[in-house]
């Protein structure tokens, strides 16, 4: 999606407020005992209160209003009765449809108590997204995320989901572009004025590549690696980034 007006920017910030405000409100429900699916239900509540939509659920058909991955799941995890424990880390990722816009974001969550490890993973992840999204504005190469991925991963020991993408976004779920979590020496694509993206790195404490489970849905990598993610939604301008997440 392209931003050509105020009204567009305005539908996108209500949308992105919403998405934001059910993140914060799972977040603030996370501990030793709740199941994912109640986790989910909590999300659902926020949407519906809102006046929007599942994004995943009205353009998918996924079995759940948000997508909640406890690892070595990383993304796309299906709500269900499994029991969040003490220690385990949290992917809450939440897509809303309100008014024709669509919006996208997402976060990772310890369970305390939080190891040093995952501490720094966390914080990693987030950060790298940060110095992204600052660094973006249009006329920039697409090719600077994945370079501040891998260079903010390399330099604490951390490694790339490689076939994860941040992506377009706006009027539908998943737009184009992609925008790869690694550095494409040779992509000539450029951002544009008033293009609506997400940025998301996932960085890993290992592992390279997300493979399927057993399920259509969930995407993991091998179990003695962690995986964090963190994202938001963003319209680019000339003068750099919007958050609207």
């Amino acid at each position: 999606m392209i931003v050509s007006s105020e009204a567009d920017l305005d539908g996108l910030k209500k949308s992105g407020r919403i998405v934001r405000l059910a993140i914060e409100t799972m977040a603030s429900a996370l501990e030793p005992g709740i199941t994912t699916l109640e986790l989910d239900q909590i999300g659902r509540n926020v949407l519906d209160k809102e006046g929007s939509v599942s994004a995943p659920e009205c353009v998918y058909d996924f079995p759940g209003a948000t997508c909640i991955s406890i690892n070595p799941v990383v993304a796309h995890g299906i709500p269900s009765d499994t029991i969040i424990k003490a220690g385990d880390l949290v992917n809450i990722d939440v897509s809303a449809h309100k008014d024709g816009f669509y919006t996208d974001a997402g976060a990772s969550f310890v369970v305390p108590p939080v190891s040093p490890l995952l501490h720094h993973l966390c914080s990693t992840t987030r950060k790298a997204r940060d110095r992204a999204i600052r660094r973006i504005k249009a006329g920039e190469l697409l090719n600077c995320v994945g370079r501040i991925f891998e260079k903010d991963a390399r330099k604490t020991g951390f490694t790339v989901i490689e076939n994860l993408a941040s992506h377009g976004v706006g009027r539908s779920i998943h737009e184009k572009p992609d925008i790869p979590g690694i550095y494409q020496k040779n992509d000539p694509r450029r951002f544009e004025d008033g293009q609506v993206v997400t940025i998301e790195p996932f960085i890993s404490t290992g592992g390279t590549f997300a493979d399927e489970g057993e399920g259509p849905w969930e995407l993991l990598t091998e179990p003695q690696y962690f995986t964090a993610q963190f994202e938001h939604t963003i319209v680019v301008t000339r003068r750099g980034s919007v958050i609207v997440t």
